[in-house]
């Protein structure tokens, strides 16, 4: 018999709530949100509520998925409820559960088949795509953050680190056409992509800007030449601590409610922290083994590039059902990192020099780095240039997600599987080690360099120098 609901949960108590759902019990918590499954009771339908603690992470959700919220590889928001003095609490679409735990079954089922990987690409894929088309960064890719449905479809979750670099209106959404040709089963082309056409929350008041097509040079230069003011917030620091089990059921889309505050046309471009005219962002997001490495030498003027790095580290996880970079530590992540695609220097990634940490830590020198190569072995040479593409010191150098749409890999046999030939873990069950404490416990930033034995520590004019 299913045990009453405790009566001290702000969420069972609040009567606006509880006059649409029946919530029926908690199925994750983290530091900043709780989620609960319920039940919708004009139809039954079952879907998540997700308590944000956090405003700042609550504000950027919603802004973030009323944007995208056609796209039909992005978590659905149903609606939301917010007052001044409590809580944000969306109501999302219920999927239950996600890659990590595909990842997870395949390792007791002999693995995923080349069809069936194609098909998870090329739905995220799409949903990155879709962000990057409307110049958000998520900041926090991983597989626990793609969740997926009972019918295989896979979807974008978990915006609370989202950012939007410009503002919104000024890159075309249909500067290339879809990859291939798909069936008619193909729901993630067919459906419509991210819409500025559709009446969204953030038309109006922004005018109706020329759009055309735009080069990959001219679509990263527009991010730096645009983007908005922003800079540094003691707040996004915290967002570091990650809320693991939180992110398995969330999802977002628009709200219908009255006098909805993300419906006056006015993007919350607000700052992180100081007016910086060059829109500095903090470093303190993602999570430690799918953070870029511009993120672990401390840029504060990365784009969405971070996103295609944390790309290819997904891709490799699923190619190889283990990891890329498994660090345990920040200084541990970078020190993997260099051990597979060497050190960091500006011949291999102009102007990293420029770095915010690039100068105060270094690795002894990689005389022979171990390449992508050997971290997916058995792989094809079409599937390890797939990973380099993305997992490359320069970001400027990385594939954006539509161009990875169009590389021949998902035009050649064996094709991507329809959705519905996926399969799908009965549960959340099957990936403990990506639940605290397993491997995704003790993830954030840190620290503590204690495990790595003596350091070279060397004075320098901007203060000192720690050489591993």
């Amino acid at each position: 018999m299913e045990q009453p609901l405790p009566k001290s949960w702000s969420i069972h108590t609040r009567p606006d709530i509880i006059a649409k759902y029946q919530i029926l019990e908690r199925v994750g918590s983290g530091a900043y949100s709780d989620v609960y499954k319920g039940r919708r009771l004009s139809d039954n339908l079952i879907v998540a509520l997700k308590e944000v603690h956090d405003y700042q992470s609550a504000f950027r959700e919603i802004e973030t998925l009323q944007i995208l919220q056609n796209s039909p590889n992005i978590v659905l928001l149903h609606e939301y409820f917010w007052r001044e003095d409590e809580d944000a609490v969306l109501v999302l679409e219920f999927l239950r559960t996600d890659l990590a735990a595909v990842i997870a079954a395949a390792k007791k089922d002999g693995g995923i088949g080349v069809g069936e990987i194609k098909r998870w690409m090329v739905q995220i894929l799409c949903g990155v795509d879709a962000c990057h088309r409307n110049m958000i960064v998520h900041r926090d890719l991983k597989p626990d953050n793609l969740l997926v449905g009972d019918d295989g479809v896979l979807k974008l979750a978990d915006f609370g680190q989202a950012r939007i670099l410009l503002e919104h209106g000024l890159v075309d959404v249909n500067i290339n056409p879809p990859p291939y040709e798909p069936d008619a089963a193909d729901q993630e082309f067919n459906a419509p992509q991210v819409g500025y056409e559709t009446e969204n929350a953030f038309q109006e008041g922004h005018g109706n800007e020329e759009q055309g097509g735009t080069s990959k040079e001219g679509y990263f230069r527009e991010l730096d030449e645009l983007k908005v003011k922003q800079s540094r917030d003691e707040t996004d620091k915290e967002a570091n601590i990650h809320d693991e089990n939180t992110s398995c059921f969330a999802t977002c889309t628009t709200s219908d409610i009255e006098d909805d505050p993300f419906k006056g046309g006015s993007c919350s471009y607000e700052a992180e922290g100081g007016d910086n005219r060059h829109g500095a962002l903090t470093s303190w997001v993602g999570t430690r083994w799918f953070k870029a490495p511009e993120l672990l030498y401390g840029s504060s003027t990365y784009g969405l590039e971070i996103d295609l790095w944390s790309l290819g580290c997904i891709f490799t996880e699923l190619l190889t059902l283990q990891p890329l970079f498994p660090g345990i530590s920040d200084i541990d992540q970078l020190s993997r990192i260099i051990n597979v695609l060497g050190n960091l220097t500006e011949q291999v990634w102009p102007g990293c020099a420029e770095l915010s940490d690039y100068k105060t830590i270094s690795f002894n020198k990689v005389e022979n780095p171990i390449g992508l190569e050997s971290c997916l072995p058995n792989r094809s040479a079409d599937e390890i240039s797939l990973v380099q593409k993305l997992v490359c010191y320069d970001p400027a150098s990385r594939a954006t997600a539509m161009e990875m749409l169009h590389d021949k890999y998902f035009n050649e046999e064996p094709l991507p599987v329809p959705t519905s030939e996926l399969r799908v873990p009965l549960s959340k069950s099957y990936h403990d080690e990506h639940s605290p404490g397993g491997w995704y416990d003790d993830m954030e930033s840190d620290s503590d360099f204690d495990e790595f034995g003596p350091l070279n520590v060397t004075k320098t004019n901007n203060g000192f120098s720690i050489q591993f």
